[in-house]
């Protein structure tokens, strides 16, 4: 990692630090998307006055192609006219393509079952309105042309949409309902993990309800008034409750190697053309209904 000290108040970031390393200030951008910049030991804007005395840290980045490909892949589609398709991803099924991912996305099955994707997030992220963990099964919205996209997007802005998840987490939660509010953001000491944070951070809400009670474990319905990378499984952590499996967070041995036990099972949202609400239900895949059955014989 390379340390720079800024002398004197010198603009932007972006545009300092692309003179000083010698690449585009597009490629700075790229750099600082993908947490590779930091300055004063934090995460900021390419737009961040640089100050006397700022440190700079910054990492090696080697710019990789991407590529989105039409894949033929068993989609599980609950639903498809000509403006939205819901789907039920399956475990272990990246959404979209990125650095060094490029291939088996969900983003390269739905390239393949239609012509027909919004464009609104370019073309990595075709038809993708929002997003979930690869090891998190469930359902999503995919929009098939830019107007749809656009109204659903705003529905979820508002937070008019239904988003409700089901999870199986370790030890037994005694109160029957709880909200956590605690913002979350980068964590600073291992860059590809989130944590509850006062620095850099966003505002972070979940809500829960318990479903049932085993011996060592509890399964719970939860619903997003937020929508923050891996913000369930950072909050059910943070408060000594983390997702059964889940390999990141919660440091629990894992049961195996399926993936943690979250299934967003339910999604609600008006129709972009016809304005109606629209509700759909998931089951539990066989992965998560396994390993309940497990903890429930203790």
């Amino acid at each position: 990692m390379e340390e720079y000290k800024i002398e004197q108040e010198d603009g932007r970031l972006d545009s300092t630090l692309a003179k000083l390393l010698g690449v585009s200030r597009s490629k700075v951008v790229k750099m600082l998307k993908n947490n590779k910049i930091l300055v004063n030991d934090e995460l900021v804007k390419s737009s961040y006055l640089l100050k006397t005395g700022d440190i700079v840290k910054v990492e090696p980045y080697v710019e990789e192609l991407m590529s989105a490909e039409a894949e033929p892949m068993d989609l599980d589609i609950v639903y498809e006219d000509d403006d939205v398709l819901v789907v039920n991803k399956e475990n272990g099924v990246v959404v979209h393509p990125a650095i060094g991912n490029n291939h088996g996305t969900l983003v390269n099955g739905l390239l393949y079952h239609s012509k027909n994707l919004s464009d609104v997030n370019g073309e990595f992220r075709p038809g993708i309105v929002h997003r979930i963990d690869a090891y998190t099964t469930g359902l999503l919205m995919i929009a098939k042309n830019n107007e749809a996209h656009d109204f659903l997007a705003k529905q979820l802005s508002e937070k008019k949409i239904t988003r409700k998840y089901w999870a199986l987490v370790w030890g037994v939660i005694r109160h029957d309902t709880g909200t956590i509010d605690a913002p979350i953001g980068r964590d600073l000491k291992d860059r590809k993990k989130m944590c509850v944070t006062a620095t850099n951070s966003k505002p972070a809400i979940t809500h829960f309800k318990v479903l049932e009670r085993y011996q060592n474990a509890t399964l719970i319905e939860l619903k997003l008034e937020t929508g923050r990378t891996h913000q369930i499984r950072v909050h059910m952590n943070y408060i000594g409750y983390p997702v059964v499996n889940d390999p990141v967070y919660g440091k629990r041995k894992l049961i195996d190697d399926t993936g943690q036990c979250l299934h967003a099972k339910k999604i609600g949202f008006i129709h972009p053309k016809t304005h109606e609400y629209m509700e759909f239900d998931s089951e539990l895949p066989d992965c998560f209904k396994r390993i309940m059955d497990i903890l429930k014989t203790g």
